[in-house]
């Protein structure tokens, strides 16, 4: 995406830096491992569960026995700031980062 980013910052380095924002986590990788969750200090991401119809749900005292399986979702993608931590990580690769549009 190039110079249609609205946001570029210098490095200490002299170098140029341009966040890339969470987009997407792919579930069918994600092993909600909790690494992510974990790096992230601004309260982006949630673990869900994948009930037994392939929904993402979250999880509760009352559906813990109907989740499949537990994935990391992502619950507030305007708080993110573009570092791509929860993709440098991410033992799976789940992520999907972009660049915004100048508009």
């Amino acid at each position: 995406m190039g110079e249609s980013s609205c946001v570029v910052a210098p490095t200490r380095g002299g170098g140029r830096w341009t966040p890339r924002f969470v987009e997407t986590i792919d579930v069918e990788k994600c092993i909600g491992c909790g690494r992510c969750f974990k790096v992230c200090g601004r309260g982006i991401l949630a673990l869900m569960g994948i009930d037994d119809e392939g929904e993402v749900v979250p999880v509760t005292a009352d559906n813990e026995d109907e989740i499949d399986k537990k994935v990391m979702n992502i619950l507030h993608p305007e708080l993110c700031i573009g570092c791509e931590s929860c993709a440098k990580v991410c033992p799976k690769k789940c992520y999907t980062h972009g660049e915004l549009e100048a508009s």
